[in-house]
């Protein structure tokens, strides 16, 4: 099954990562993970944005229109896949630099699991309250940083104390590449791109 390492990651992480070691599915099981996964917070974020509507305080709720909604789920499953192969690739690329010698594959699998409860706290956006949807995603990202620590020594087959400084450099890219996708995203808004809000 493309989803069965998912409960092992919160259950048992660093048994599921041995798993994950000793049989490196294929590259096209990785990504259909991600694909997959992917597509949570941008189902649950388009329909909080247009049938639920998003609450900022004491206002009244604020909704996108369909196609709007629809519009910027779509962009956004774009990014966090684009987000995921980049991180893919600087994974890939930074080996070398501590010692590892992975296979593309490898750099895939650890950035699809990785970030898979960043994308899974998508989910907090069923409840579209700023503050909570901040904290669930918090909470996702700070479960994904501890999923990075305790998996890169295993899958890269390198000491702990390379690894830490391996995760460290990928924690840093996947901010840089975080922040990208919010410059983007604000640059994309400034430029005409700007959804349409219904009451």
């Amino acid at each position: 099954m493309i989803l069965n390492h998912i409960w092992g990651l919160y259950a048992h992480p660093v048994e599921e990562w041995k798993t994950i070691d000793q049989r490196h599915e294929s590259l096209r099981f990785s990504l259909s993970h991600i694909l997959i996964v992917a597509l949570i917070p941008c189902i649950a974020a388009y329909f909080a944005s247009a049938h639920i509507g998003w609450s900022i305080g004491a206002r009244e709720s604020i909704y996108m229109s369909h196609n709007s909604a629809i519009a910027m789920a779509v962009a956004m499953y774009v990014g966090l896949i684009g987000g995921v192969l980049a991180l893919s690739y600087l994974i890939h690329w930074m080996a070398k630099t501590f010692g590892a010698a992975p296979s593309f594959t490898q750099s895939l699998e650890l950035a699809a699991y990785t970030s898979t409860p960043v994308l899974m706290a998508g989910l907090g956006a069923l409840y579209p309250e700023l503050w909570f949807v901040s904290m669930v995603f918090l909470a996702g990202v700070a479960y994904s940083v501890y999923l990075l620590y305790a998996g890169v020594p295993i899958l890269m087959h390198i000491p702990e104390e390379q690894g830490f400084m391996y995760s460290s450099s990928v924690v840093t890219a996947g901010l840089i590449l975080m922040v990208t996708l919010m410059a983007a995203t604000v640059i994309a808004w400034t430029n005409g791109f700007i959804p349409t809000f219904v009451s």
